[in-house]
């Protein structure tokens, strides 16, 4: 895992780790040999479904949880037999918020401070920091049991921030919230980023990763299936394609003949939506020829585009099933070594 000279080792360096979980019903591969580089100063997200092996990964590059094999080091730690140091420059913010509702976030902030060794008064100083870092000052002094879910995100994140981390592990940061959490969550990473934060983040939101990312790494069973930067991962499927909804269904067969004609390819039918998909390799002209060879052919529409890929094509064509589909939590009856410091279980 040595670095090039003369350039700057990558922050993540993961090699063929595997994971193993053992329950009631046999065995559950988590990891599957998964490799993973990520360069510092950058924000890379794992893309996958639930039960893919994007929490495991987590858990064992923050030191959580040990793999069965392989190997792995973090800002040029090993996660096993550099532990205890690495835990004191990173940090992490799980798929829940690890705070305390009882107490108030002041003084969730101030505990959280004191598992990372900070002195109390360094400790209550950066609460107050945080607090109104992340919007919180009004309410700083309020148990958390009165806080909204995007509060509590906030306040967890901000935790894992109380000891100026290098690299920051969000494991699905903006799980359970609303809409509107959700895009005030993305702001205050995309401030982090801008402070040059290197953040691995996963997330089974396409979305969010498009939004947030430089890289994606596409995970699914435990590998990762490719890489690359959201426009690259789209152009894996191809360029701009024309979308039509037809209005009568009796008509899907002739416009399927219609618009099979004017693109030069065989276009995908969808009879439960009425939607027609083909390549449109003449943008904007191809997509006028289409419209008006329907108008004359008498073919009423209700929708009509041209369309670029989106990362659940990407998805679709790479693991033949959505990101965003229901899977087995593979973290169950799970061996985990808590540090003392980093007792923030994702």
């Amino acid at each position: 895992m040595s670095a090039v000279a003369g350039r700057t080792p990558p922050a993540i360096i993961a090699e063929g780790l595997t994971k193993i979980y053992k329950s009631r019903s046999g065995e559950v591969r988590a990891l599957d040999g998964l490799d993973l580089v990520v360069d510092e100063g950058t924000v890379l997200a794992l893309l996958g479904p639930n039960g893919a092996g994007k929490t495991t990964t987590v858990r064992i590059l923050a030191t959580l949880l040990r793999p069965d094999s392989g190997r792995a080091s973090v800002l040029g730690y090993d996660v096993v037999n550099d532990a205890q140091r690495l835990r004191r420059v990173i940090g992490l913010s799980g798929q829940y918020a690890a705070v305390d509702e009882n107490l108030t976030g002041r003084e969730n902030l101030w505990m959280f401070g004191r598992l990372y060794q900070i002195d109390s008064p360094t400790s209550r100083a950066r609460a107050g920091e945080l607090l109104e870092q992340f919007d919180l000052s009004d309410a700083g002094d309020r148990p958390v049991k009165t806080y909204s879910g995007g509060m509590r995100r906030r306040l967890d994140l901000a935790s894992a921030l109380i000891g100026h981390p290098r690299l920051l592990f969000l494991d699905e940061p903006t799980t359970g919230l609303d809409p509107r959490s959700r895009i005030g969550m993305w702001e205050v990473i995309r401030k982090l980023v801008r402070e040059g934060s290197t953040l691995l983040l996963t997330t089974q939101y396409l979305e969010e990763a498009d939004a947030l990312a430089n890289t994606i790494a596409v995970v699914d069973a435990g590998k990762i299936i490719a890489r690359g930067t959201a426009d690259e991962l789209k152009s894996t499927v191809g360029g701009e394609r024309v979308e039509v909804v037809v209005h009568d269904p009796a008509q899907l067969g002739t416009a399927l003949e219609v618009v099979s004609r004017c693109c030069m390819a065989e276009a995908k039918v969808d009879e439960h939506t009425r939607r027609l998909t083909a390549p449109a390799a003449g943008g904007a002209q191809q997509l006028v020829a289409v419209i008006r060879a329907l108008d004359d052919a008498g073919i009423a529409i209700d929708d009509v585009g041209l369309r670029r890929p989106t990362l659940d094509d990407v998805f679709l064509t790479l693991t033949g099933h959505a990101a965003e589909m229901d899977a087995p939590d593979t973290n169950t009856d799970a061996s985990i070594d808590v540090p003392a410091a980093a007792g923030r279980t994702a």
